[in-house]
This record gives C-alpha cells, structure tokens and sequence, in this order.
C-alpha cells in the first residue's frame, strides 16, 4: 500500500499540470460546498443566538389573550379569574426533568415615573419578584444587596434596581440607602443588580426588535409580598422557567403552561398562559434556510461529478501511456490485484488532494464572504472530513473503470506496443 501511495505522487509530481487541472473539478466542487455548509450554520448559529440568547435558556410562560401577550397598565387590564401561582404550583413545575429552576413574578409597565429627590424617571418596567427570580435569570449583586427572608415577611418597601435604571435615576451618585417614591410610595433602594448571561442581540428587523427589546430606562424589583403595597391588588402573575438545555426549551415551556392552565377554567377572554417558543422559532427559520441551500449544494455537487469524469479520463490517458510498464510488470508475475490496487491508489490519492485543496479554498472564500457581505459563517471540522472522505471516493468510484482495463490487459499485447 505505501508503495502504491509513493507510486502515486511520484506520478502526479512528473505531471504537475496535467494533475493540477484534473483536480481543478474537484477543489471547486468541494470549495463550494464547504462555503455553502458554514454560511449555513454560521446563519443558523446567529439566528439561535438572536432569538435564544447565549446560555440563558429561560422561556417566558406568559398570560395572553387571543395569541397577544397581556400587559397589565392598571386595575382595569387585570383579567379575571386567574388565581396567583400557588407554591404547589410552583413545585410541580420545579419537578419537570427539564426545568432547573422556575420563578413566578408580577409585572407592570409604568408610565407615569418615579421619583428621586428631583430626578424623575418615567416608561420603564417593575418585577414584584420571589426568592428565585435572580437565580434563574441569572442576575448579580453590583453593590448592596439581594432581598432577604424578611423583606417578604415583614412586607418591607425595599427596592433593587438594575443598572441602567441607577445610572437613569441617580446619575452617578451611590443609590444605596437613597428613598424613591413609587406611585407615592417610599421605598428604600438596597441594591443594584446586572445580568450575567445578558447578550447584544443582532436585531434585523421590527420582529427582532420586539423579541428583544427591553425597556431603556431600567429595571426595577421589589419582594412580590409588597406588591399590593403599590399597586392595592394581588395580581395575575407571569413565569419564567430555566430549561436544564436549550434544546429542552420548547418542551419545558409547553409542560409548565399545561401545569398552570390546569389551575384555572374560568378566566374571561380566553385568557391562557403561552410559553414563548423562541426555539421553535429558530428552527422554522433554519428549516427554510436550509431548504434553499441544500439546492446548492446540490448545484454545487454538480462539479464533482465533472471532476469526477475528469479523473476517469486522465487514467484512462495514463493508462494507454504506461501500456508497456503494466506488460513489463505482469510479464515479471504481479497479478491483477497489484495492478488494480495502483491505480486506484493513484486516483484515490489524485483526489483526496484535490479534496484537501477545496477544503483550504473553502475556507477562504467562508472568510472571504464574511468579510464582505458580513453573512455570518462558521466552519464545520465534519463536514470538512466529510469532503475529503467522498472526494477519496470519487477517485475510487471514477478510477475504477481505468482500473479495471490496466488490470485485464495482456502483458504479451502490452509489451508488443513498446
């Protein structure tokens, strides 16, 4: 074997040229084809990191009303006839294989401000939140501190704020121990958080925009026992899941809005909790993408098989050139499998050369479109093996046919056209 693997290189080096041109089929083929698989999961990784995020793998269990998400502004937009999430509720959720942790929260949009001595800050969100909301959106303390098993007992007006809303509100000054009056009531700000696991979402288009948007002006939190505090009603609440795996997300959404639509039956509008499939998302969006490529790489595929009947001429020409070589060497007692084993050998190594040229070339021009067109690529090692596995093939597959005619000729026949 490593005789014939010799054999071959030393006649692919005597024919640079003619070598180099019979691969040219093949190093477009898999250049193309290597190009089109890492645009592809370049594409598909940017669509799962705009819409999913990286390393959250948090799906929102939402109340929603005809498909829409509710947004509660006041006493007027509470649906009817949701109960609060109870702790057993909470508990069966906690108990899906593919939930790591579950939170329940209250959630308002506020329009009209709170205020800080005279800084006002006005359109931004508040979270009435449990002991696990930090830990499953995977939120830190900056400076002060987390809520305590008092500040839910006691009915404490605390208040945690993230950090846009401190740099909104206070302006770069400590907001620690400062007062903020929210809907006239005073709450005690004891610590600013941030979000480990936050990412820059890539935002395309309006759709994109409303998948991750999130209010500019900050955050706030306070324990959900001082809801009614603000806001003089217990309230409906939302949910917030941590799947154990991303790929785990779609199930673990659909389990917990099943558990928690079997606590109610008689809530008005056809009100319903609906998790958010962003996966599902994803993957439509990759089924579609990948509908259109796989046609060129079909396209591409094409060119193999051009190289391919390029390879099957250029042995056939070397063949009918080293006619008397063949004679000599059966005349001296090699057999046809020695015979029909150089040849293939020089096929197979003819090609996976030119399959490790087209992975190269591949490589570039993913670079190369990248840089231009700013399509996002990422290169793919199996499908890169892959390439020079099936170019190999081709060599034996189109090799073969050459092969053969070398292995039947007659050594008297072939030595007499010396």
């Amino acid at each position: 074997m490593l005789e014939n693997v010799r054999l071959a290189f030393q006649g692919i080096w005597s024919h640079k040229m003619r070598s180099f041109l019979t691969m040219l089929g093949i190093i477009i083929g898999i250049a193309a084809i290597i190009s089109i698989v890492s645009t592809i999961q370049g594409t598909n990784n940017a669509l799962r990191d705009r819409l999913v995020g990286s390393g959250n793998n948090t799906v929102k269990v939402n109340l929603s009303s005809g498909g829409m998400d509710i947004t509660i502004y006041d006493s007027s937009s509470i649906p009817e006839g949701v109960p609060m999430v109870s702790e057993e509720t909470l508990a069966k959720i906690q108990s899906l294989s593919n939930v790591s942790s579950v939170t329940a929260y209250n959630t308002r949009f506020v329009s009209d401000g709170v205020f800080y001595k005279s800084s006002s800050l006005t359109e931004f969100n508040i979270h009435g939140i449990d002991a696990n909301f930090f830990k499953t959106l995977d939120y830190r303390v900056k400076s002060g501190r987390t809520f305590l098993r008092d500040d839910y007992t006691n009915f404490r007006k605390v208040l945690i704020i993230d950090q846009t809303a401190s740099a909104n509100l206070f302006r770069g000054e400590n907001p620690i121990g400062q007062t903020v009056d929210i809907n006239k009531q005073p709450f005690t700000v004891v610590g600013v958080v941030y979000q480990v696991s936050s990412y820059t979402p890539n935002i395309q288009n309006l759709d994109d925009y409303y998948t991750n948007s999130d209010n500019s002006n900050g955050l706030f939190f306070v324990p959900k026992a001082s809801w009614p505090i603000i806001f003089n009603y217990d309230e409906p609440e939302n949910v917030i899941i941590k799947a154990s795996s991303t790929d785990d997300m779609t199930n673990a959404g659909t389990a917990t809005a099943s558990i928690l639509n079997s606590t109610f039956s008689n809530a008005s509008d056809n009100v319903v909790y609906q998790a958010q499939d962003l996966l599902g998302i994803v993957k439509q969006q990759q089924e579609l993408s990948n509908t259109t490529n796989m046609q060129l790489i079909w396209i591409a595929g094409i060119s193999l098989l051009v190289g391919g009947i390029g390879v099957m001429n250029i042995m056939l020409v070397s063949v009918t050139e080293r006619t008397s070589e063949i004679g000599l060497k059966k005349a001296i007692g090699a057999r046809k499998g020695v015979i029909l084993g150089q040849f293939l050998t020089e096929a197979a190594v003819l090609t996976s050369m030119g399959g490790l040229l087209g992975v190269g070339a591949g490589i570039a021009m993913s670079q190369l479109i990248h840089r231009f067109s700013g399509i996002p690529v990422a290169i793919n090692i199996p499908a890169a093996v892959v390439a020079v596995l099936f170019s190999m093939a081709i060599g034996i597959v189109f090799g073969l046919l050459p092969s053969v005619k070398a292995s039947n000729l007659d050594p008297i026949e072939a030595l007499r056209r010396e």
